[in-house]
């Protein structure tokens, strides 16, 4: 079960990272939908970015035309990189990384999901520490 926290105004969950990646197997890829938008969604409420429903339509049928899947995951890498900078986490995640590990995730198994969720665990809990 996914621990809830508030972080400034915004709530938000502590998940498994490997959790995440299992779910996504086992569903075939539904969870790996639902995630994502839950994750941009906690990541506006927190105050960065401002549409989760954008992300997830570029990260899913946006595949169609090829670029905006890569342009969606490296926004939300970004923005997650954001949130571990207010909250004060030294060494946040590496976009660069995170983008090869989506190119993998993109021809084999979805790799970029336990780094990511590992990183906005750690922004929120930093950032509930810090509140």
């Amino acid at each position: 079960m996914a621990e809830q926290l508030t972080v400034a105004g915004a709530r938000v969950k502590i998940r498994s990272p490997w959790g995440v990646f299992f779910l996504s197997l086992v569903t075939f890829g539904i969870y790996y939908l639902v995630w994502y938008y839950k994750i941009n969604r906690e990541l506006r409420d927190f105050g960065i970015g401002t549409s989760p429903l954008t992300s997830l339509v570029a990260s899913s049928i946006g595949g169609l035309i090829v670029v905006p899947p890569f342009v969606s995951i490296w926004n939300t890498l970004g923005r997650i990189a954001e949130a571990e900078r207010r909250a004060g986490v030294p060494d946040p995640i590496s976009q660069g990384l995170g983008l090869v590990l989506y190119v993998i995730a993109f021809f084999l198994l979805p790799v970029e999901l336990p780094y990511m969720q590992a990183h906005l665990n750690r922004a929120w809990r930093a950032a509930t520490s810090s509140s």
